[in-house]
C-alpha cells in the first residue's frame, strides 16, 4: 500500500488490513469532487468487513453471493446486534443508489461517511486489540465545498415563503430573482470547480486506484487463507471459532450508543426509504422549507402551539400540502413508546393555515378530529422513533411507535418502519366506519355458505370492529376453511375494509391448492373472486396497485422482506390471512430480560412470525389444531367449530375404533446380543455401516422405523394390507412412514404383496411415494387428488396437513407421533365427506401403537427451550465477564431468580444429558471409561454429579469453575465423538409374523360388551334427555339441534356411529349401514337394524306408490332420494342445501305442485314408520 495513505477517521483499522483504511481513505479523497464515488466506496468498505467476518466465522459465501444475501447469513449465525445490521444495510442501500443514479449530493457522502465510521468502530471493537474499552476520538469531518451553495438555497425558500405570506407574485420579486441567479452562479462554478479538481488529481486518483486493487489482490488471498484455515479444524473447532466471532461482534455491538447526528442520520434515511423527501439539517422550517403540491416532504422543526406552550414537532410529514403525521424523534435509550404522548400535543397543536389543506377535508369531514379535553388533532397519525431497528422484546426502548388518534380507542403500536405516503393516504381515506356499515348489511345467500361458516365470518367481523388486529379461528380440518376465507376476503374487498390482503401459506401446495380455490369457487353472479378482483399468484411477487390479494409462501416472504435491496413497505398489505397457522411457531417465545442481554432475537423468532411483525396488517389465523404458541400470536379463538361437532352435524365423516396389528416382534420387541456384529446406516452418507456392540440392545416398537429397521415387520404389515385395501377402488388411502428411506422401502414391499396377490393384473402406478424427495411434487399431488392411481400415497410429512383429498378412506400409521396437533392433522386428511363414493367412514390401521405415546396439546416446556442454544454459547455467557455481568444483574424467569439461574440450569440440563450417557457406556466401552477417569482427576468431580456440582455451586462458583476448567465444551465434545451417534439406525433381520388383528372399542375389548353398553346407556338416558325421547318415540320429527343434541350427548360418553356400526360388524360379520337414529332404536326398543339405503329405498316406492307422478316428477323425486341417503332430517333446510343451486325450496315445491311439503312429511313417516319397522 501507498505509506502516506492515512485517515484520521479511520486509521485506527490498519491493526487488520490496510484494505480498509484504503477504502475508507479514498472515500473521503473523492469527497469534494465526487461523493457519488464516496458512497460506492463505502459500500464496498462494508462488503470488505462483511466478507472478512464470514471467512473469520465460516459462512459460506462466493463471487456471486450478494451482499444482502451475506448479510442475511451472518447475521443468521453471529445474531448481529439490531442497530448493527442496521448500519450495514444503510450503507448498502446509500451505495446501491450512487452506483445507479449519479446525483449524490455532499450532505449524503458526509452522513454516509458517519455511519461508516460507526461500522469501523464496532469492527475495531469486536476484533482490536483495545476490545471494548476503545475510545475512537470525534469525527473529523472533510471540507465540504457545497455548504455556501446550501445556504444561499435557505436564503432562497425563506424569501419565497416571505413573499407567499404577503401575497407578492414570486415573478415579480427582482430580489428573490437575484438570488436564483446568484445560485446558479455558484452552482455552476461548484461544478466547474469540482471538476478541476477531478481532473487535476486524476493522476493521484489512478495511483490510488491501483494500490487499491493491489491492496484488493492482496485482501482476497487474505480472505482464502481464513477460510482454508477454517477448513482445515475439525467440526468442533470450527463451531467454537464461529461462537467467539458471535460473542466478540454481539458484545462490541452492545457498545454502539447513537449520538445526536447518527440518530438524526438514521431516522433521515428510513423515511427517505418509505418516499418521503427528508433531511432534517436542511428541510427545516427555519430554513424557509415548506410543503408543495406533488412533493412528499418531511419538515423538520415544525413550530406548534398547544394551549399556549410553543413546541417544534422534531418532524411533520406533509402528502402535498396536507399535514398527515408528526415524528417525535428522539436519540437513543430513551423509552420511544412514551414519547408519542408528545408528537399528540404537537398534533393539536398544529395550526392549519392556507395554503395547507387540513387531513379532515381528505377525510370526508367538516372537522378535525376530538380528543377527550374538548381539542381537536389537526394530524390524524403520530410516530415517535429513534432511530433503532425494532426488536419485540425491548419493543418499548426501539423501533417507530405509531397510533392512529382518529378514535380514542386506538392504541399505539409498533412498526418496523414507517408507513408509505400512499399508505398513510389510503389509511386516512379509508373509512373504517362505512366499511362496517356495508358488511353489516352485505347478504351471505350467495356466498352458499354452511351456517356454521357464516357464524365464523361474522365472529371475525365483529372482533375487528371492536379495535381488534388479530383473530384466530379454529375450524375442524375439512369443514371449508378455504371457502370460509373466500367468503371473509370477498367481503372485505367488497366493503373496502381492506386495501390489500396477503394468503400466507406454508408450501406450494398449499398455495397452488388456494389458487385453484380462487379460481373456481362462485360468488356474486357466478364469478369468481379472481375474477371480480386482481389475484397475485404465488412467484409474482410485485406487488402492483391493482393487486388486491397476494398468495405467497412464508419462505418466498421471507427471501422478499428479508434478503432483498428494495423490500416491500410495511403498509403494502393491510390484511394478512394465514393459512394452517398452527405450523411453525414453536420456537417464537417472548425472551426473558436476561435472555435478551446475552441472547439474540432471531434464535427465538420463526420465519412466520417475523414476517407477520414485518407488516402493519390486522392479522387473521386459521387452525384446525389451536395450540399454546398459536394463541400467544393471535390470541384466543374468536369462533371454534370442532371435528367432534362437525361429525354431528353430518358435515364430516368419523373414524371407526382403530385397527391393531400386533406382530411377533412388536409384542417381544428386537433384542441384539453384546458382542453381536451388527449393520447401521450413517445417515449422513446412506452407507451401511459394520460394528461389534459393546452391550445387549433392546427396541420396542416406539422405534421401530426409526432407530431400528426390520423389513420382515414392514414386509408383514405390507401383506397384510394388502389383503385389506384393494388397489382399485375408488377410495384412497395414505400410509404415513417414518423417513424417506422407509417410504422407499414400504413401496416396494407393497409392490410385491399387491403383485403377488394380483399376478399381472396390478399396476404398480396405484402405489406412489410423495416427500419432498419424490421427483416433481405437484404433479404427483395433483394426481393422488384428481386421478385415479395413484390409490395409495406414502408419505412423511408433505401431506400431513392441508392437501385436501375427500376419497381417502384410511390411513395407515407406520411411524409414532407424539404431538397431538400433528396426529390430528394428519387423522383430517380423511375426515372430508365423498358422497361420490358412498364414504360414511375411515378407517386407521396402527401397527405402531400411536395412541400408547400421544402428548396432550399443551405439553410442559422444556428447560432448554431452544434446542438451538450451544452448549459453547450457555458456557460462553456464563463464563465471559461482559455477558457474565449482564446476566447476574437481569431477571430470571421465576421470582428471586436471574438470568443467571436460568443459563446453569439450562446449562446443567446439557452436561448431564451427555455424562449420564456416558455412565452407562463406561462399563462396556474402555475408551469412554478411561477417558471420565481422566476428567475425574481434571475436573475433582466425578462426571456424572457435575450437572448438580455446579448448579449447587450457584451461577457465580460456577462461573469461576468454567474459568478455571477453559477446555470443558472440547473435553464434552470429547467425550461425544467416543458415545458415537445415536442417529445411526441399525439393522435388523430378526424373522417376524402377524399374531393379532383387533378392533377395541375404549374400555370393551368385544364389540358385544360395547353393544351391550350401549343399550343399557340408551334406556338410562331416555327419561334425562327429550331428544333422545323424540329419536324413539317421534323420530319423524327430530329436528337438527336435537339430533346434534344427541349426537353430542353420545360421542361424550364413547358412542358414535362409527364405533356401532364397526361393532354391528364385528359381531354379526354382516355390514349394515344404518343410521345413528336406528342404532338408537335397536337398543331402545329392540327394532331390527336396517342399513339407511334400504329404508330410503322402501319409502320412495312408498311415495311412487301414493301419487301418480310425471316423468320429470319422478326424475326430481329420484334425485331426492339419492340425496337422502346422506341425511337423517328431511327438511326445507336440507332441500335449499342439497338442491341449492337448482332453486332449492321453491324450484321443487313448484315441479311437485305445490306438493313439496306433503312429500317430506310422507318420506318420514315411511322411512320411520310408527311401529313394527322390522
Amino acid at each position: 500500500m501507498n505509506q502516506g495513505t492515512t485517515s484520521t477517521n479511520f486509521d485506527f483499522l490498519k491493526e487488520h488490513d490496510p484494505l480498509f483504511v484504503e477504502l475508507a481513505a479514498s472515500a473521503e479523497r473523492a469527497f469534494a469532487s465526487d461523493p457519488n464515488t464516496t458512497l460506492i466506496k463505502l459500500r464496498q468498505f462494508a462488503e470488505a468487513i462483511a466478507q472478512h467476518l464470514a471467512a473469520r466465522s465460516g459462512v459460506e459465501f462466493d463471487e456471486q453471493t450478494s451482499q444482502a444475501d451475506l448479510l442475511y447469513s451472518l447475521n443468521r449465525e453471529l445474531r448481529f446486534e439490531p442497530v448493527v445490521r442496521e448500519l450495514f444495510h444503510t450503507l448498502r442501500i446509500e451505495g446501491n443508489k450512487a452506483t445507479h443514479q449519479f446525483r449524490t449530493q455532499h450532505r449524503e457522502a458526509m452522513d454516509g461517511l458517519k455511519i461508516a465510521r460507526a461500522l469501523a468502530i464496532w469492527f475495531h471493537r469486536a476484533f482490536g486489540k483495545a476490545g471494548s474499552s476503545f475510545k475512537p476520538g470525534a469525527f473529523v469531518p472533510p471540507k465540504d465545498p457545497s455548504a455556501h451553495q446550501r445556504q444561499l438555497q435557505v436564503e432562497i425558500e425563506k424569501l419565497k415563503h416571505d413573499l407567499q405570506e404577503a401575497n407578492v407574485n414570486l415573478d415579480s420579486s427582482q430580489q428573490l430573482n437575484d438570488l436564483i441567479a446568484k445560485e446558479k452562479e455558484e452552482y455552476e462554478a461548484l461544478a466547474m470547480a469540482m471538476d478541476e479538481e477531478s481532473r487535476a488529481l486524476a493522476r493521484q486518483a489512478q495511483e490510488h486506484e491501483a494500490a487499491l486493487e493491489k491492496q484488493q489482490k492482496e485482501y482476497e488471498k487474505t480472505i482464502q487463507a481464513l477460510r482454508q484455515q477454517l477448513q482445515e479444524q475439525d467440526e468442533k473447532a470450527a463451531s467454537s471459532q464461529m461462537e467467539y466471532v458471535a460473542t466478540q461482534t454481539q458484545a462490541a455491538g452492545k457498545t454502539i450508543v447513537l449520538d445526536e447526528a447518527l440518530t438524526r442520520v438514521l431516522i433521515d434515511n428510513q423515511l427517505q426509504e418509505e418516499g418521503w423527501e427528508a433531511d432534517s439539517e436542511e428541510i427545516t422550517y427555519q430554513k424557509g422549507a415548506r410543503p408543495e403540491k406533488g412533493h412528499n416532504r418531511a419538515i423538520a422543526e415544525w413550530p406548534t402551539n398547544y394551549q399556549g406552550k410553543k413546541g417544534r414537532a422534531d418532524y411533520v410529514l406533509f402528502a402535498g400540502l396536507t399535514p398527515i403525521a408528526v415524528v417525535e424523534a428522539k436519540k437513543e435509550n430513551i423509552n420511544v413508546a412514551g414519547k408519542i404522548r408528545q408528537a399528540e400535543r404537537y398534533s393539536k397543536g398544529f395550526q392549519i393555515a392556507a395554503p395547507l389543506v387540513p387531513a379532515f377535508e381528505l377525510a370526508g369531514r367538516t372537522i378535525a378530529w376530538p380528543d377527550d379535553n374538548d381539542a381537536h388533532y389537526n394530524v390524524p397519525f403520530v410516530y415517535s422513533c429513534n432511530g433503532r431497528p425494532y426488536v419485540p422484546q425491548l419493543a418499548e426502548q426501539c423501533g417507530t411507535w405509531f397510533r392512529d388518534v382518529r378514535s380514542p380507542s386506538n392504541t399505539k403500536r409498533p412498526l418496523e418502519k414507517f408507513h408509505t405516503p400512499d399508505g398513510l393516504l389510503d389509511l386516512l381515506k379509508r373509512s373504517k366506519e362505512k366499511a362496517e356499515q356495508a358488511l353489516q348489511s352485505e347478504p351471505f345467500g350467495y356466498l352458499k355458505l354452511r351456517d356454521y361458516q357464516e357464524k365464523a365470518i361474522h365472529a371475525v367481523e365483529d372482533s375487528l370492529s371492536k379495535e381488534a388486529r388479530r383473530a384466530l379461528l379454529a375450524m375442524a380440518t375439512g369443514t371449508g376453511k378455504t371457502r370460509t376465507i373466500i367468503g371473509l376476503m370477498y367481503r372485505f374487498l367488497k366493503a373496502e375494509r381492506f386495501k390489500r390482503i396477503l394468503f400466507l401459506v406454508d408450501r406450494n401446495a398449499l398455495g397452488q391448492q388456494a389458487m385453484d380455490a380462487f379460481n373456481e369457487a362462485p360468488l356474486e353472479q357466478n364469478q369468481t373472486l379472481s375474477k371480480i378482483y386482481n389475484v397475485a399468484e404465488m412467484g409474482d411477487m410485485a406487488a402492483e396497485a391493482e393487486t388486491r390479494v397476494q398468495v405467497a409462501t412464508v419462505q418466498a416472504m421471507v427471501k422478499r422482506v428479508f434478503m432483498n435491496d428494495t423490500p416491500p413497505p410495511v403498509d403494502a398489505y393491510d390484511c394478512i390471512i394465514i393459512d394452517e397457522a398452527h405450523r411453525g411457531y414453536t420456537l417464537d417465545q417472548e425472551m426473558t430480560e436476561g435472555e435478551l442481554a446475552t441472547r439474540d432475537v432471531s434464535q427465538y423468532l420463526s420465519s412466520y412470525r417475523r414476517v407477520l411483525d414485518y407488516f402493519d396488517a390486522v392479522k387473521v389465523g386459521l387452525t384446525a389444531t389451536p395450540a399454546k404458541h398459536t394463541s400467544d400470536i393471535f390470541g384466543k379463538p374468536v369462533y371454534t367449530y370442532s371435528y367432534r361437532e362437525a361429525v354431528a352435524d353430518d358435515w364430516l365423516i368419523d373414524h371407526e375404533p382403530p385397527i391393531r396389528y400386533e406382530t411377533l416382534l412388536t409384542q417381544q420387541g428386537i433384542k441384539f446380543d453384546k458382542g453381536a456384529k451388527v449393520s447401521a446406516i450413517n445417515t449422513q452418507s446412506g452407507a451401511v455401516e459394520v460394528a461389534e456392540l459393546d452391550d445387549d440392545v433392546s427396541f420396542e416398537v416406539d422405534t421401530f422405523n426409526k432407530r431400528v429397521i426390520n423389513e420382515n415387520f414392514n414386509r408383514v404389515i405390507c401383506e397384510q394390507l394388502a389383503k385389506e385395501l384393494d388397489p382399485f377402488d375408488d377410495e384412497k388411502t395414505m400410509i404415513f412412514c417414518a423417513t424417506d428411506r422407509h417410504a422407499d422401502m414400504v413401496k416396494r414391499l407393497l409392490d410385491d404383496a399387491f403383485k403377488a396377490d394380483y399376478n399381472g393384473a396390478y399396476n404398480q402406478a396405484a402405489v406412489a411415494k410423495i416427500t419432498g424427495q419424490s421427483d416433481k411434487v405437484s404433479q404427483l399431488i395433483s394426481q393422488y387428488k384428481n386421478e385415479r392411481y395413484p390409490n395409495i400415497a406414502i408419505t412423511v410429512d408433505l401431506l400431513t396437513t392441508g392437501i385436501d383429498v375427500p376419497k381417502i378412506c384410511n390411513l395407515v400409521f407406520l411411524r409414532r407421533v407424539r404431538s397431538r396437533i400433528l396426529y390430528e392433522q394428519m387423522i383430517g386428511r380423511a375426515t372430508r365427506r365423498c358422497d361420490e363414493i358412498g364414504k360414511t367412514v375411515f378407517r386407521i390401521y396402527d401397527p405402531v401403537d400411536i395412541y400408547a405415546a400421544l402428548d396432550d396439546v399443551n405439553t410442559m416446556k422444556p428447560l432448554v427451550k431452544d434446542p438451538n442454544i450451544t452448549l459453547e454459547q450457555l458456557v460462553n455467557e456464563l463464563a465471559n465477564p461482559d455477558t457474565q455481568e449482564q446476566a447476574l444483574n437481569t431477571p430470571g424467569e421465576q421470582q428471586d431468580e436471574s438470568h443467571a439461574d436460568v443459563v446453569l440450569s439450562q446449562l446443567s440440563q446439557k452436561i448431564m444429558r451427555v455424562l449420564r450417557k456416558a455412565g452407562q457406556k463406561a462399563d462396556t466401552n474402555p475408551q469412554v471409561k478411561t477417558k471420565l477417569s481422566e476428567l475425574e482427576q481434571l475436573w475433582g468431580v466425578e462426571p456424572k454429579t457435575l450437572h448438580k456440582h455446579l448448579h449447587d455451586l450457584g451461577p457465580k462458583q460456577a462461573a469461576a469453575f468454567l474459568q478455571q476448567h477453559g477446555g470443558l465444551v472440547d473435553q464434552l465434545a470429547e467425550v461425544k465423538v467416543l458415545l458415537g451417534s445415536e442417529r445411526m439406525p441399525l439393522i435388523s433381520d430378526h424373522e417376524d409374523e402377524l399374531k393379532d388383528r383387533t378392533q377395541s372399542y375404549g374400555k370393551y375389548q368385544r364389540p358385544e360388551d360395547y353393544l351391550d353398553s350401549f343399550t343399557t346407556f340408551v334406556q338410562h338416558q331416555l327419561n334425562e334427555s327429550a331428544a333422545l325421547a323424540v329419536v324413539v318415540n317421534k323420530p319423524r320429527d327430530l329436528t337438527r339441534e336435537q339430533l346434534k343434541e344427541v349426537r353430542l350427548l353420545l360421542d361424550s360418553n364413547g358412542y358414535t356411529e362409527a364405533r356401532l356400526q364397526s361393532a354391528v360388524r364385528n359381531q354379526t360379520n354382516k355390514d349394515i349401514a344404518a343410521s345413528i337414529v336406528g342404532h338408537i332404536r335397536r337398543a331402545a326398543l329392540g327394532e331390527a337394524l336396517k342399513p339407511f339405503e334400504q329404508r330410503v329405498a322402501e319409502a320412495l316406492d312408498r311415495i311412487y306408490a301414493l301419487h301418480s307422478w310425471t316423468p320429470k316428477q319422478l326424475k326430481w323425486l329420484e334425485r331426492l332420494g339419492t340425496q337422502l341417503v346422506h341425511e337423517v332430517i328431511i327438511d326445507r333446510d336440507f332441500v335449499n342445501q342439497r338442491f341449492g343451486e337448482q332453486g332449492g325450496v321453491k324450484a321443487l315445491d313448484k315441479v311437485l305442485e305445490n306438493q313439496l311439503d306433503t312429500v317430506l312429511d310422507e318420506l318420514g313417516e315411511a322411512i320411520w314408520p310408527p311401529s313394527n319397522a322390522g
